[in-house]
């Protein structure tokens, strides 16, 4: 038992450590949003994501062992769109393995962009959050959310 409360104690403190640190480093990601329309009332809302010297952010299917949080994006409902497939990833993906973890894992650096085409009617503003967590050799930053907002007009 007293094991236990120790190896709880030392997960503990050590977990405040890692907060305390990791609350220091700035976010090493910088975002822009751009809307280009593709053919008529279509369009592709694209999240442009620029990342800092030895930065990776997860994939959106991350692989591993299941504990990398995968980039997401979410939309709040709105009747003036309508979603047309899937979000694409387009960047150079990696997938490797890594120290302690299982399986390979995918991730970007550098940059990547993010692209969801849309159908929207009329005058449109678009809104949600992304969520992502960004990682080098190191340490793993807690997940941040952004929120989003597009216009098309």
């Amino acid at each position: 038992m007293q094991k236990i409360v120790s190896f709880a104690l030392v997960l503990l403190f050590s977990t405040g450590i890692i907060n305390k640190a990791t609350a220091q480093i700035q976010d090493p990601s910088t975002w822009t949003y751009e809307v280009k329309k593709t053919t008529g009332n279509q369009y592709e809302l694209i999240f442009h994501l620029k990342l800092e010297d030895k930065w990776h952010i997860w994939a959106m299917k991350p692989g591993g062992d299941g504990f990398q949080i995968p980039t997401s994006f979410t939309f709040d409902k709105n009747k003036g769109i309508q979603m047309m497939g899937e979000m694409k990833e387009v960047g150079k993906l990696i997938s490797e393995k890594m120290e302690m973890v299982e399986g390979a894992v995918n991730f970007f650096s550098g940059s990547v962009d993010y692209v969801q085409t849309i159908v929207a009617t009329g005058k449109v503003k678009i809104t949600g959050s992304h969520e992502y967590q960004l990682c080098n050799d190191n340490l793993c930053l807690p997940p941040k959310t952004k929120k989003f907002e597009f216009d098309i007009n």
